[in-house]
This record gives structure tokens, sequence and C-alpha cells, in this order.
């Protein structure tokens, strides 16, 4: 696009009416989608950005930036979190009538985020800012905002786009996501730069990357550990997965995939996130009975429900570490909850149930935890949710050599939410330096080594066992010695590079 033709374009947003921009700033949200997983169009970024860039330009106020970012915003979290409509049809007689107001309310909320991001940016350029690097600075305090605000919900961050393609998603080692997410968006709103140069480079790197997306180089050669994990999948559907009367069938299918031919050369044996409904920890007999599926020498690392009967009752979304004797040696609980899947918040006001079955809410864990077992490498647990969030799966005063996840995305179906959730995973082998083992009942089960490469896995749908060696970790990164202070001087570098470059634009124009 010439120099005339993108002054064209910003007149023409500068004359529109506020329903057109908000037509045009909702259709780029629901274009930056595309890129994010299992898309991955990483070249959607480009007009998704550099439009909204337009857009800023040419708001005339700072309310019209300020609705520009959240209908930008509101369209691409919709677009982009449909999938959690899939556990509300679950059951769909009592959280049907939901729908619009998790999706559509979950957009808007999500939205004000990206509407600080471009008032913020609007601001700036009035300043006489250079605008790329502005506008990534500011969405990435932003998006560093949503990771963080009402315990944070961190799903989806730009630099998630990068995922399948290792060579750019290894800067997360260096800046972490949040770093990636704001050279991410500074790079790809470079395409509305009013030079012709930074214009012209930035579409030629994300056609690059692109096509190297769609034919990634194959990783180097596998480092393996002398550990041996057997992953176990039973796929098991939501529909029936609470149902006390398939609990025992779902054990048996889980039981019969543990001990399939191979088992004698596993040293562990992982079952996904409330893989036994039966509270593992306080039935002996139970616990005996699964006692004989224990490699010898090894460990089970089952999740289950962990309750408490007191004065009232009490339950953990649990994992446990139990040897062959039938003895749990060791015990994390979920710290960071699912808000309305795992408990309600505001439960004296809001007249809603949570979504996972149960009589009451899930009580939260301690916190990060190092698991140190003779016979096997120290790990972090985490389930599910937890693995979504930066800098918060690793005990930084205990450092473990590998993460383990378990989870269940049946939740969602063959919807994009179990990619998504995958991808993240992803993003936090990188960022840590460490391998992650991912094991899921419905989703993507593998195993991750420290640099971001998938060694193994199975493919959602799949009811089957994966056996692997644990990949060896990785010395610490640069992100995960320094954490979000790197992404935060990024962000500082780039309000500089910004600033230079107006100043530099402003004396040109004398």
């Amino acid at each position: 696009m010439t120099p005339a033709a993108l002054a064209a374009l910003e007149a023409s947003c500068a004359r529109a009416g506020w329903r057109r921009r908000a037509a045009i700033a909702a259709a780029l949200g629901a274009c930056a989608t595309l890129a994010l997983p299992p898309i991955h169009f990483v070249l959607a970024l480009v007009p998704a950005f550099a439009g909204l860039l337009l857009l800023l330009r040419a708001a005339p106020t700072a309310r019209a930036a300020f609705a520009a970012g959240w209908w930008f915003g509101a369209a691409h979290f919709a677009t982009g979190l449909y999938w959690i409509g899939h556990a509300l049809l679950v059951d769909a007689a009592r959280f049907a009538w939901m729908l619009p107001f998790a999706i559509g309310g979950l957009g808007a909320g999500l939205g004000l985020f990206a509407s600080a991001a471009t008032l913020a940016a609007h601001r700036l350029l009035r300043a006489g800012l250079a605008a790329p690097p502005a506008l990534g600075a500011c969405w990435l305090a932003a998006e560093w905002l949503r990771g963080h605000v009402l315990t944070g919900f961190p799903w989806n961050l730009a630099g998630t786009a990068w995922a399948e393609l290792v060579p750019v998603a290894s800067l997360c080692a260096w800046v972490g996501v949040y770093g990636l997410t704001a050279l991410t968006v500074a790079a790809a709103a470079t395409a509305a730069a009013r030079a012709t140069l930074p214009r012209l480079g930035a579409l030629a790197l994300f056609a690059a990357l692109q096509a190297l997306q769609l034919q990634p180089p194959a990783p180097p050669p596998a480092a393996e550990t002398s550990t041996r994990l057997r992953l176990v999948q039973p796929d098991i559907p939501q529909s029936l997965k609470w149902d006390p009367q398939e609990r025992q069938r779902h054990l048996q299918l889980t039981a019969d995939l543990s001990m399939a031919p191979g088992i004698e050369a596993v040293g562990h044996l992982l079952w996904p996130e409330t893989a036994t409904l039966f509270p593992l920890a306080s039935e002996e007999a139970f616990r005996r009975e699964l006692a004989q599926f224990v490699p010898p020498g090894g460990y089970l690392l089952a999740g289950s429900i962990r309750v408490e009967r007191g004065e009232t009752l009490r339950a953990w979304n649990s994992l446990h570490a139990m040897d062959g004797a039938g003895v749990i040696q060791a015990t994390y609980d979920k710290f960071h909850l699912v808000p309305f899947g795992e408990y309600v918040p505001l439960r004296g006001v809001l007249p809603i149930d949570r979504i996972a079955p149960g009589p009451t809410d899930f009580s939260a864990g301690p916190g990060l935890a190092t698991i140190r077992l003779p016979g096997l490498p120290p790990f972090s647990p985490l389930i599910c949710y937890e693995s979504i969030f930066p800098r918060a799966v690793v005990d930084p005063a205990d450092r473990p050599d590998w993460i383990l996840v378990a989870t269940n995305d049946a939740w969602f179906g063959t919807s994009a939410g179990p990619h998504q959730h995958f991808a993240a995973a992803r993003l936090r082998a990188i960022e840590e330096g460490l391998p992650v083992v991912r094991v899921a009942n419905g989703g993507i089960s593998a195993v991750i080594d420290a640099q971001g490469h998938v060694r193994a896995a199975l493919p959602m749908g799949a009811r089957s066992f994966l056996d692997a060696a644990l990949p060896p970790p990785l010395p610490p990164t640069v992100y995960a010695r320094h954490g979000d202070a790197i992404p935060a001087a990024l962000g500082a570098a780039l309000l500089l590079a910004a600033f230079a470059a107006g100043r530099r634009r402003a004396r040109r124009a004398e």
C-alpha cells in the first residue's frame, strides 16, 4: 500500500461514524483470532493490528479510541473463547441459559483491557510518540493486567500464536509470553507505519514466518533421561464422566490402558485430572486395589477428588503420588481454581451453581509445590487451568526438573479450547526451560521438551496410552531467573523507541 493510499484509508476512518468504526474494530478483533490455535494463521495479525492502529490515529477523541479498543477486544475474545459454551452444554438443562452471558459477557469484560491499551496508546500518539512501538508497550501492560486482575485470565495472549513455530516461540525463554506479545503487536502494527520501508519490512516478516509456520523446521534430536513414563488418556466423554453408575467402568477402562503391553518397561504411571472420582486419600481399600497397577519401585500419579468431612464438607481437586504398597507419598491440591467452574465468586450474592458437579465449592490449596520422591525426578504438579499462568507454574525457591500437568479438556469437546490449552503448556516449557508432561482425559496428552518441541503426543479423541522418556531440564532461562521484570524492561524500551522515533519525525517536519 502506498503512502497516499494509507493516508486515504486513515482519512476514511476519521470520517466514518461510530457505528462503522465499531464494525471495523470488531471485524479486526475477529480477524486476530485466526492467528490463534488451532488455525495459527499468523499473517492475520497484520491487518488486525495495523487496522487497529489506523483507527487510533483517526480517532477524533479519547472516547473513540477507547471504544475502538473495546469493540476489537470484545469480538476477539468472544470468537477466541467461544468454546467455553461447550462446558455449559454438558448439562444443558441447567446451564444453557448462561451461554450468551458467558461468551458475550466474558468478551465484553476482557474487551476493557484492550480498550485501556488503545486509550493509553491514543494519548501517546497525541503526545507525538511513534505509533507501533507505543501500541506494543500499551498492549503489553494491558495483557499483564489481564493476567493478574481478579485472579487473572491470561488465556490467548497474542504471543500464543507462535506456539507451533518454536524458533519464534523460543523468545519466551528471554522475555516470556508477555514480551513476545508486545513484540508481536508492535511488529504487526508497523504494517500501518507511514514510512514505506518499515511497512514493507513488517509485511515481509509476517509473510516469511507464515510460510515457515506451514512447514516448520524439524526439531533437533531428542535428549532423554532414564525415567520412563506411561501417560493414560481414557477419553471419557464429559457427559458421562460424573455419572455414578459409570464410575467403575471408567476406572476399569483406565486400568486396562494402564496395564496394556509394554508396562514392564515403564517406571511410573500417570493418570489425568479426576481420574478417580472415588476419594483416593480417604479410602484405603480402594488404594490397595489400585496398588496392583503401580510399576515396581515406581508411583501412580493420579488426579482425584479429596474430601474432608467435619462440621462442613470440604473438597479439593488434587493429585496424589501413590506407591506400590497403596501408600500416598505426596499430595498436591489445586490452588488456582476456575471461577464458576470450581467455585462461584460472591456465592452469597450470585444465585447460580458451579458448573462442575458436587455439593460444595472446591477449596484452594496452599500454592505451588515441588514434589520430591525417591526414584522420581522432582516435579511441579499443576492441574488443568493452572498451566496458563506465566511465572506461576514453578516454585522459584525449589526448582524442579519437570512440570506435570494433569487435565481434563473433555469439557470442551473437539473445539479450539483444548488446542489453546495445549499451546499454553508449550510456552510454559520454553519460559521455564523445563520439560512439561501433560496427561489429559480428553484433549491432548504429550511430552514436551524444555525447548517447546513435542516429543510424543496422543491426539484429541484418542483412547490410548503413551510411553515416553522424560526429557532433561535446561538451566534456568533468563525469564525464569528474572520473571516479569524482563517484559517490563521491554515495554520501557518500546516506549523509549516510540519517543525517539517521534522526535526524529518531528525534527524532519520542522
